[in-house]
């Protein structure tokens, strides 16, 4: 949304008493919005024409865009440069960063670069395996995992020192996060898990995918007798299934994501598969906003992104506030 004191595009705003950061997306979950991320596929390019065709399917609907850290160990542009371009331009930007590429020595310099060029919001990741991507030739690092990452970067903004001990001139003020996975085994831990990243500096999560509001119900009334919802802003995972195939394909192939029965049974009985993968997303942020503790949604829409746009207006969900978007 636009703030009464919103400065240039690529100015930060000031920070509030009481937040970490300079950033829109802070300020949006901070005043108890209902907030919407989306994630933005980076391109295999070096022209930074294509990542702002990209980023303007999100203009008006979204309150801040993940860029992601070779996902699924593969190779594109990189999120520090992707953050870098459009928060020049004045998007809230949240910068993942992924252990499996970075030791400690290069993910304190990617946060203070990063920070100096505007962009608010890190979530940090372990990273997939490179044996799933399209280099398995490649040295994984692992120097840190999420937690480990979460506890340095936090050091590093609230007591100004780099893991080191060395002392940081102008500390990085950033809003951190982790993702979290509700829906795979062993059950019962992962509220007991969230509560570890809470604990390392976790301030705001973002789900794996979910399509089964009971499995979701069931983690945040555990969440909520951990008294984690007062503590971390969650946004549930959500995206549109292009097909009953790519459910099915999904389901089996990418570790985490847990697809009912049901929804492939929906999807292949729909005479148009596409708009009802799209009729399911908007479901289950219907669902979604409803259950305690619920922050906000991230969507995912993989070559889907589109359709963010009438995903979100068709919810209602922003009620009458609209996203910062670029001045036409």
């Amino acid at each position: 949304m636009i703030f009464d004191d919103e400065p240039l595009a690529g100015e930060n705003l000031p920070i509030l008493p009481g937040h970490d950061s300079p950033g829109r997306f802070e300020r949006v979950l901070r005043a108890g919005h209902f907030a919407v991320t989306a994630e933005i596929a980076p391109p295999d390019s070096a022209d930074p024409q294509e990542v702002f065709d990209r980023a303007a399917l999100f203009d008006g609907c979204v309150d801040a865009i993940n860029a992601t850290d070779g996902s699924g160990a593969n190779c594109h542009m990189s999120s520090v440069g992707m953050c870098a371009l459009l928060t020049r331009r004045g998007y809230s930007m949240i910068m993942q960063i992924s252990c499996r590429d970075k030791n400690r020595i290069a993910m304190q310099g990617d946060v203070l670069g990063a920070s100096a060029m505007g962009v608010s919001n890190i979530l940090c990741l372990t990273g997939d395996g490179v044996q799933s991507g399209d280099h398995p030739e490649a040295k994984p690092v692992f120097d840190m995992d999420c937690m480990t990452s979460l506890q340095m970067l936090s050091g590093m903004r609230d007591q100004g020192e780099f893991l080191s001990g060395r002392k940081i001139t102008s500390p990085p003020r950033v809003f951190l996060g982790a993702a979290a996975n509700p829906f795979a085994p062993p059950f019962d831990y992962r509220p007991l898990r969230l509560a570890k990243k809470v604990a390392a500096g976790a301030q705001f999560i973002q789900t794996q995918y979910c399509f089964d509001i009971d499995m979701l119900k069931t983690y945040m009334a555990k969440v909520r007798d951990l008294g984690l919802h007062e503590k971390v802003f969650i946004l549930p995972g959500v995206g549109p299934l292009a097909s009953a195939k790519s459910a099915e394909w999904i389901r089996n192939n990418v570790a985490g994501v847990h697809i009912p029965d049901e929804i492939i049974k929906r999807l292949a009985g729909a005479q148009d598969q596409k708009q009802e993968g799209v009729n399911i997303c908007i479901d289950m942020i219907n669902q979604i906003r409803e259950i305690e503790g619920a922050s906000g949604v991230h969507i995912m829409a993989y070559r889907q992104e589109h359709r963010i746009a009438e995903i979100v207006e068709k919810t209602q969900v922003l009620g009458s506030r609209t996203p910062w978007r670029p001045q036409q």
